[in-house]
Parts: C-alpha cells; sequence; structure tokens
C-alpha cells in the first residue's frame, strides 16, 4: 500500500471517528460509531450512531449514498466492527452485504460476545475484503467507556473534583463554598449530560444537599441515573437526592426496595464498593462521574476503581480546610477555564 493510498485511508477513518464523537451523551449503552462510504476516495455517503434504539452508523451511512449503483464499487470506514445479530435493530453485517460493497475498513474489533469476530466473519464470508487496524488507538480512546465496560465488567469511573491552589477542597467547617468558576461549573453539567450516572457519597449529600442533575446545559437523552452510597441509611429523606424527579440508587448495608425512580440496594459489606459497581454493570450503566468528597476519592483511588480523573484547580486559597487527594496516572489534557486551570489524568495501563 503506498503511502498515498494509506493516508487517504486514514483521513477516510479520522472523518469517521470525528462523526461518532457526535453520539456521546445519547447511545449508551451501545457504543459511539461513526462510518463512512467512499467512490476513489471521495466521501459519498456518511453517518453515525444517533440515539440508543435507532439506526446504527452503517445505516445512515448507506441510506446517505445518492447513488446507491456506486455501492458495489466504494469501500466502507466503520469505527468499530458491525454487529451480526438482532438487537434494536437489524444486523448491520447484513445491509453492508445486501449493498454489495466489496470492501470495509474497521478501526476496531467488538470485544462484545455478541458482536466479537461475527460481524467480520459474516462479511468475509460473503467474499467481502475486511482490514482491520486504520486508527484503532483512536478508536479504542473514542470507546473507551464502552471497552471499559466489556472488559472489565463495570463502568467507565471518572473522578471530578475541584480544589484551592494550596490544596484543599472544602473548608474545614465544611460551609458551602464554591471552589471553581461559574464557567467551569457549568462544564461539569456538560459532562454529566455525556456520562450514565453521577456518583456521590453520604457526606458530600448531606452537607451539600446536591440535586446532582443536568440543568446548565442542553439534555439529549434523559437524566443520569444518580447514586449514593449510604451504607446505614442515615442520610434524612427530605434531601434532594431522594425527590424523585430522578433515577437514584442508594446502594447500603441493610435495605432492598425499589420505588418510583428510586432504588435501595443492599450490598455485602466485604467488598461493597466492586458490588456496587457490579450492580451497575447490571443495570447497564456504562460510565459513572463521581463527585464526592476527599473521603471516598481516597478510598476509589486506592482500591484502584478509577479511569480517569479531572481536576480544576482556582488561583485562590484557603489556608486550611479538607486536603484534596493528590491525582494519579498520566496528565492528558491541560486547560485554562477563565482563571481555572483544568487537569485530566489517565490511569497508567
Amino acid at each position: 500500500m503506498s503511502d498515498k493510498v494509506h493516508t487517504c485511508h486514514e483521513d477516510l477513518m479520522r472523518r469517521a471517528i470525528s462523526l461518532a464523537k457526535l453520539g456521546l451523551g445519547s447511545v449508551s449503552p451501545n457504543p459511539m460509531v461513526g462510518c463512512v462510504v467512499a467512490h476513489n476516495g471521495t466521501i459519498i455517503g456518511e453517518g453515525y450512531h444517533q440515539l440508543y434504539g435507532q439506526a446504527h452508523a452503517e445505516v445512515n451511512a448507506i441510506r446517505a449514498v445518492a447513488d446507491s449503483s456506486l455501492l458495489p464499487h466504494s469501500v466502507l470506514y466503520v469505527t468499530l466492527e458491525p454487529c451480526a445479530h438482532f438487537g434494536k435493530t437489524p444486523p448491520c453485517a447484513d445491509l453492508i452485504v445486501e449493498s454489495r460493497i466489496p470492501k470495509v475498513m474497521i478501526a476496531h474489533a467488538d470485544p462484545n460476545p455478541l458482536v466479537s469476530g461475527k460481524g467480520i466473519a459474516k462479511l468475509q464470508q460473503a467474499g467481502i475484503e475486511v482490514q482491520i487496524g486504520i486508527l484503532q488507538q483512536e478508536a479504542a480512546e473514542l470507546n473507551r467507556r464502552f471497552l471499559t465496560f466489556m472488559q472489565k465488567k463495570r463502568p467507565y469511573i471518572i473522578l471530578k473534583w475541584a480544589e484551592t491552589a494550596d490544596g484543599f477542597m472544602a473548608a474545614a467547617d465544611r460551609r458551602p463554598l464554591w471552589i471553581s468558576n461559574e464557567l467551569s461549573r457549568q462544564l461539569v453539567h456538560k459532562w454529566r449530560s455525556e456520562e450514565d450516572a453521577i456518583l456521590t457519597g453520604s457526606g458530600t449529600a448531606l452537607h451539600d444537599n446536591p440535586r446532582l442533575n443536568v440543568r446548565a446545559f442542553p439534555l439529549i437523552r434523559r437524566q443520569p441515573y444518580r447514586i449514593v452510597i449510604d451504607r446505614h441509611l442515615r442520610l434524612p429523606a427530605n434531601l434532594h437526592l431522594f425527590d424523585r424527579s430522578q433515577p437514584t440508587i442508594c446502594y447500603n448495608l441493610h435495605r432492598n426496595e425499589e420505588t418510583s425512580n428510586l432504588i435501595w440496594r443492599q450490598l455485602p459489606a466485604e467488598n461493597f464498593l466492586p458490588a456496587a459497581f457490579a450492580d451497575m454493570y447490571q443495570r447497564q450503566i456504562q460510565s459513572v462521574l463521581v463527585e464526592a468528597g476527599a473521603e471516598l476519592l481516597h478510598i476509589l483511588m486506592a482500591a484502584d476503581l478509577w479511569d480517569e480523573i479531572r481536576l480544576f484547580r482556582a488561583p485562590h486559597s484557603l489556608g486550611i480546610g479538607v486536603a484534596a487527594p493528590r491525582p494519579l496516572g498520566r496528565l492528558v489534557y491541560q486547560q485554562y477555564i477563565l482563571n481555572d486551570e483544568l487537569l485530566i489524568f489517565r490511569k497508567n495501563v
């Protein structure tokens, strides 16, 4: 393969990846997928998985081709292996075969046991040339939530906190205190809209009485799950978390009950947090944004129950207070949000 052709393949797959990103926050528990159909290196159709339960990326891209007579002379680029099973929609691999597309470029194989290898096999059995691995690392980055969910049998866990310039995340007396600026707080609402659940601890729930919903950013799908750790059921019933305005789970040691939008889930004392994340996995919660106090953050980090850290560092100081954790992993992103410094870390793997 010449460098020119290779570059063309990468450019077209890169376009498919950029399309896939548009599905963030609206397709879970499915992966984000983008697709491009090209004829002689020119895009003639493209699409992405837009909403869970609706058409997949391959269907949208093939339907977008105005002249279907070009399909038997085209190449399809897709960020994840096409499905070969009936789920909410028919198998995408069948449509590709029916469209007589002769060549398919796949960025990343699908680890889902319902799909893994079956989509590729179906294409190859139909005589379609299949190549795997174009921009595989970028495709894995795109679907890091989905891949973690499938491979580790738990949600992708994002730890978020704000700290002062001298390393404190709360006042010593726990009085209400905004550390990050208003624009940073608005960004957090965007993040909430992109994840399946927001998790907090009983201390934060009691002292801050948070709503843990999306208010300062447009909501595409539903409000995320709210999840609170309250081992001994000490939180009062009048907190915002228990207002039944959105699905809420309370993990504890004593009570099993499900009512409208409010679930109490009893877990064993031993391996309590792994059991909580295992329960989230069973509920198809693919990602969790943790907005909690220092104690729960420390416990999760010590237990290696995290994948990403998002840290706002404000320019002002407290002098005394609740110390923030020290971030782990490798720094992958740094940006200023007005006068707040945003730092994002990923686990070293």
